[in-house]
């Protein structure tokens, strides 16, 4: 399962959808992409394939960030919270 996550400006927490397929989890990947760098005001609507089935719209722009990652588990058993991190440079 792959997890995309969306940073929304002025959202404290990402948006989060599930894909099953690695190629289609890719090509979303690209779209979310390609709209972010076309800079148009339309909406982005998301399927996610979870455990629940959802449906997400947002601004494309309004989306600040996205990540594509590989869901190894849940946070407590060693895996990654979803969300983006920043890492203090030194």
């Amino acid at each position: 399962m792959l997890t995309i996550d969306l940073s929304v400006k002025n959202t404290a927490l990402p948006i989060s959808i599930q894909i099953k397929s690695e190629e289609e989890a890719e090509a979303i990947y690209q779209e979310i992409l390609t709209a972010m760098r076309s800079g148009r005001a339309d909406i982005l609507e998301l399927k996610s394939e979870g455990k629940v089935e959802k449906k997400v719209a947002v601004r494309i722009s309004e989306i600040s960030g996205v990540q594509l990652s590989q869901k190894e588990g849940t946070v407590a058993g060693g895996g990654r919270p979803p969300g983006f991190f920043a890492l203090a440079a030194e």
